[in-house]
């Protein structure tokens, strides 16, 4: 492949995932900003203590769809047919086992998970409406995600696109008919949100009811070795997702503390707001992702290090706009979700966005560079940027910063955490060249 097409290739997978990616981001997006106009403060913070739940839920589906797709696109790319039907069978296995844990969960924990997330009085009531139904959407959002990797990685790159954009459109209307016509507080929120992956999966239908899938479901039992397989390969998915859960719980702690719900509904600002950047990087990391696993399966290492350094300078070039937007933004930002005018809200999360954001390179370094790990099936690198930016790094960092500095050294505990694992991976990088 030369080096124009290679190029094509690369900017046209990663800006039809950016998009949808961005769109999917949404989901939680607007949420937020529904939520805070009319459901205020409270209404904030107990969405933003139910948004970790959402994140592992969304997390497992990647986990599964990443891990199944990318095996599924190198066993095509090297023409074994029957080999790619048993991996997307055994993924959609897995989803299911997945999908029975998480309505379980809906149906007898949620009260006791928003209490130790520390919800209290009206904020425990709404959190645990909204906890209980995500979970028991969870089906929909596992399902929607398989099929979206999977539908990526079947040469569709534009339905894909197309039905994330789609779903996400579709919680964005409903969330207003609900919340405000139809008057169904924050039940009409998670609603619209859980209604979203089922509209996405409707636009992806024809590909399959057309025939021009190129998975097919193939009658198997479950696997061991395909099922770690998938696990392995989608593991750092799943902690890109996860973290993001576990960040905002440790944060919601400290902020507690420090600030008291104020302070957690000014980090609700930065958390939504991080989402929708994250999936930014996460769209340019998803998006060569087929190209990358289609290269490696082939043989054809170098135009998978072309497509990873045109991946990098992406995110580069994203990273310098947004922080440029945010620096220059923060009030009107902040004043967005500040539907009470709230000064101490204001001031807060001015501040976080300032601070808190100086992480976009690095963090769509570590995105990035954690997929093509993944993509060409080196799980130990993947894994390792992974649970060091989601775990091992940000959790003693955020207390640490935190007991010196207060809330701003919150806000720093992102930022110090990916700019060590950027370093972390360019020495991974350097040793594996």
């Amino acid at each position: 492949m030369d080096k124009s097409h290679c190029f094509r290739e690369f900017a046209k997978y990663a800006s039809l995932n950016v998009l949808g990616m961005l769109g999917l981001s949404c989901y939680i997006l607007a949420d937020t900003f529904f939520v805070s106009k009319g459901l205020g403060t409270d209404g904030l913070t107990a969405l933003n203590l139910a948004i970790p739940i959402y994140s592992f839920i969304h997390g497992s589906g990647l986990m599964i769809g990443m891990g199944g797709g990318t095996r599924y696109s190198i066993l095509r790319s090297r023409k074994h047919r029957e080999g790619a039907d048993r991996i997307f069978t055994n993924a959609v296995t897995l989803a299911a086992a997945f999908a029975a844990i998480f309505i379980l969960t809906g149906v007898f924990l949620p009260g006791t998970i928003v209490k130790l997330f520390g919800a209290e009085g009206a904020v425990f009531d709404m959190a645990k409406i909204y906890l209980r139904v995500i979970l028991l959407f969870s089906p929909a959002f596992l399902m929607n995600n398989v099929l979206l990797c999977f539908v990526r990685n079947d040469g569709a790159p534009q339905l894909s696109m197309a039905a994330m954009i789609g779903g996400s459109l579709s919680n964005v209307v409903l969330d207003w008919v609900f919340i405000f016509p139809c008057n169904m507080g924050i039940f009409g929120a998670v609603f619209a949100t859980g209604l979203a992956p089922m509209i996405s999966m409707m636009i992806l239908s024809p590909h399959i009811l057309r025939g021009k899938n190129g998975f097919h479901f193939t009658k198997c039992m479950p696997q061991k070795k395909l099922l770690a397989g998938i696990l392995t390969s989608g593991v750092p998915s799943l902690v890109t997702e996860v973290s993001s859960g576990i960040v905002i719980i440790v944060f919601n702690t400290i902020i507690m503390k420090l600030e008291g719900n104020v302070g957690v509904a000014a980090y609700g600002v930065i958390a939504n707001l991080s989402l929708v950047i994250v999936a930014i990087y996460t769209g340019i990391a998803q998006g060569i992702q087929p190209v990358v696993s289609r290269s490696y399966g082939s043989g054809n290492i170098r135009d998978g290090r072309a497509t990873l350094r045109y991946a990098l300078a992406a995110v580069l070039i994203f990273s310098v706009l947004i922080y440029a937007a945010v620096l220059l933004k923060a009030p009107q930002i902040a004043s967005i979700f500040n539907s009470e005018k709230n000064p101490m809200l204001q001031s807060i999360a001015e501040q976080g966005l300032q601070l808190y954001f100086t992480a976009c390179p690095f963090a769509g370094f570590n995105v990035v560079l954690c997929m093509y790990y993944t993509s060409t099936e080196q799980s130990v690198p993947a894994n390792v940027i992974s649970v060091l930016r989601g775990f091992l790094v940000i959790i003693p960092a955020a207390f640490l910063f935190s007991a010196l500095w207060g809330i701003q050294g919150v806000w720093c505990a992102f930022p110090a955490t990916e700019f060590i694992v950027s370093a972390v991976a360019i020495v991974f990088k350097k040793f594996k060249n």
